[in-house]
């Protein structure tokens, strides 16, 4: 699809350990949230050429191509994040080709890694007139995906991508404020060998799943309520034991993080998930949840003997999938 000089920008995807949700409006700005979440090197990858006649988009996880006018760009129906992509960038005709190493619907902040990807090489594109610092990506990458795409969703991915490393993210109705927790070494290494990643093979669109459960919180449903803010104080605690290399609290947590996470929605734990966690409460867990909303997609445990859980992970059918944390977020080549 090269018809002109290309540019290519990257961005990692992220496990959110405590907090995810509260990320989400409008409770993020009515209350506010706290996410704790690492950036891992699976990453999101934006490609773009220019001097096009017409607007060439594709997406290689979706397996779709679509060739467009400047008017088509405004039809619904498919690719609705690179439309709003190249939309909201002014940039005249162009290739747009995104692909990413997480599977899709993995509940890993794909779509925000693709946003700010695909801003940041937007950016690039344009020349010198835009030049972004992370933050400003971040919440860029988020316009891009809940105001103009119009999908429904936090905002923790996209910073996760734009920073990389961790942080402990708090969301209100000032904004964002990113506070990067750095771990000891030493903890950090083992809690990356020790932190055991599976894709339940059964993906999921989590803004549905959100619709739902943030309809509740607005109609003040007791138990909805009661669990968002059990969130936030799950988050504040994370982050301390992180910080105190203290695994048996972070393992407590991200299983106190998972019975809260599943009173939000009744779907929030499906048949394949619950068929994981049997299958690894006998592989020395110290504890785990899903990753992201939930509804399907990924878990994570933090075990005892790695080898041991991603043998009984893939018995149960699932795909263990390769982690290592991600010092750092977005990036950009050019020609």
């Amino acid at each position: 699809m090269t018809a002109g000089p290309v540019h290519r920008a990257s961005a990692p995807v992220r496990l959110d350990f405590a907090g995810g949700w509260t990320d989400v409006a409008p409770f993020s700005e009515e209350v506010g949230g706290i996410v704790v979440n690492a950036a891992i090197e699976l990453r999101a990858f934006a490609e773009l050429s220019l001097g096009r006649d017409r607007y060439l988009l594709q997406s290689v996880d979706l397996d779709q191509t679509l060739e467009l006018s400047y008017e088509e760009l405004a039809g619904y129906g498919q690719l609705e994040l690179l439309k709003a992509a190249v939309r909201r960038s002014g940039l005249g005709p162009c290739g747009l080709r995104t692909w990413c190493e997480a599977p899709p619907g993995s509940g890993l902040g794909s779509s925000g890694a693709l946003d700010v990807a695909m801003s940041a090489v937007l950016d690039r594109a344009r020349g010198g007139g835009v030049t972004r610092s992370p933050m400003e990506l971040a919440e860029e990458g988020y316009q891009l995906e809940a105001v103009e795409a119009g999908f429904a969703g936090g905002r923790q991915d996209q910073y996760a991508a734009a920073l990389g490393g961790w942080h402990r993210l708090c969301f209100s109705s000032a904004g964002v404020r990113a506070d990067r927790l750095t771990l000891d070494a030493e903890f950090a290494r083992e809690l990356e060998a020790r932190t055991v990643v599976c894709y339940t093979v059964a993906s999921r669109v989590s803004s549905r799943t959100i619709e739902r459960v943030m309809g509740a919180y607005t109609r003040g449903e007791r138990v909805v309520v009661g669990a968002l803010k059990a969130l936030v104080e799950v988050a504040h605690r994370m982050a301390e034991a992180l910080l105190a290399a203290d695994f048996g609290r972070v393992g407590a947590l991200l299983t106190e993080n998972w019975a809260h996470q599943q009173l939000l929605d009744r779907d929030i734990r499906t048949e394949p998930m619950a068929r994981l966690e049997a299958a690894m409460s006998g592989a020395g867990v110290l504890g785990g949840k899903a990753a992201g909303a939930g509804a399907g997609g990924c878990m994570f445990f933090l075990v005892r003997d790695p080898a041991a859980a991603a043998a009984a992970a893939q018995k149960a059918g699932s795909r263990v999938l390769r982690r290592s944390w991600a010092a750092h977020g977005v990036r950009v080549e050019s020609p």
